[in-house]
């Protein structure tokens, strides 16, 4: 895979993404249905995902495509692949709450090593460079020229005052359980994958997910969080979060700078 040509293309397909997003979400109103699991699903996740599809089918035809919104593709087979979930935080886009994503990531042998993290309401956007280092780009995101781009890093940690980032509107028992186990100094709550982001620009020391997500929530965020020095593994032993499982479902997982020291959950 050549990542000088594939950064730049994922970089302006979530652009182009980002703003079908916008053109809906500043709408008067939307059609939001309900899929058969029950979460919703928004004429913007419908948009994303085929101007998203279209493109990268195009460029690379005989790469592997995971995508949330075709169903097909969750059978697929293989440790290599482009996965994208176009629309991620539909609850929070219907809520309009702006904290939903566009996330593009590749993975390859069972780690995703590349991907863009694009929060168009936010006017935020991390991605991967072609070298694998992570940046934050800041300006009016021209689909065809990268603008400014600062390079980001996870904090160095003092785990006697941990900076902690949990899900908006998936906190549980369980998560506050395990997240006393640790010195936090306080708390940020953010949607989608913005909390892999959070933690990739020192932001946040620490984001543990104690409940289902599924491998297009998290490579994207993964890829940026990793380019910033900063690893994803699962929460039952602490190995490495893998990519290409079964039906494409994440177990618990905890993502870290490395200086924090992990409990034991």
């Amino acid at each position: 895979m050549d990542y000088e040509t594939l950064m730049p293309l994922l970089r302006k397909l979530a652009i182009e993404a980002g703003a079908k997003i916008m053109e809906i979400y500043n709408a008067d109103d939307f059609e939001v249905k309900q899929k058969s699991d029950e979460s919703p699903v928004t004429e913007a996740d419908e948009a994303a995902d085929a101007l998203i599809s279209a493109g990268l089918r195009a460029a690379y035809p005989d790469v592997m495509l995971v995508t949330e919104e075709q169903s097909e593709s969750h059978t697929a087979k293989g440790d290599t692949f482009l996965i994208v979930d176009p629309l991620d935080g539909t609850k929070e886009f219907v809520h309009r709450r702006g904290d939903f994503t566009v996330n593009i990531a590749l993975v390859e042998n069972g780690s995703p090593t590349r991907g863009v993290v694009y929060a168009p309401a936010k006017n935020r956007m991390f991605f991967t460079m072609a070298d694998g280092q992570s940046v934050e780009e800041t300006g009016d995101f021209a689909p065809d020229q990268i603008g400014a781009t600062t390079p980001i890093k996870v904090a160095q940690s003092d785990n006697s005052a941990l900076m902690v980032v949990a899900s908006k509107s998936h906190r549980d028992q369980a998560t506050d359980d395990y997240i006393g186990k640790y010195s936090v100094k306080d708390m940020k709550s953010a949607g989608s994958s913005l909390k892999f982001c959070l933690v990739a620009t020192g932001e946040a020391d620490l984001y543990p997910r104690l409940g289902r997500t599924m491998e297009w929530d998290t490579a994207a965020g993964h890829a940026v969080l990793a380019g910033a020095g900063g690893s994803v593994v699962r929460f039952d032993d602490l190995t490495p979060l893998t990519y290409g499982k079964e039906g494409f479902a994440n177990p618990f997982f905890i993502a870290h700078a490395p200086g924090v020291t992990l409990k034991a959950g």
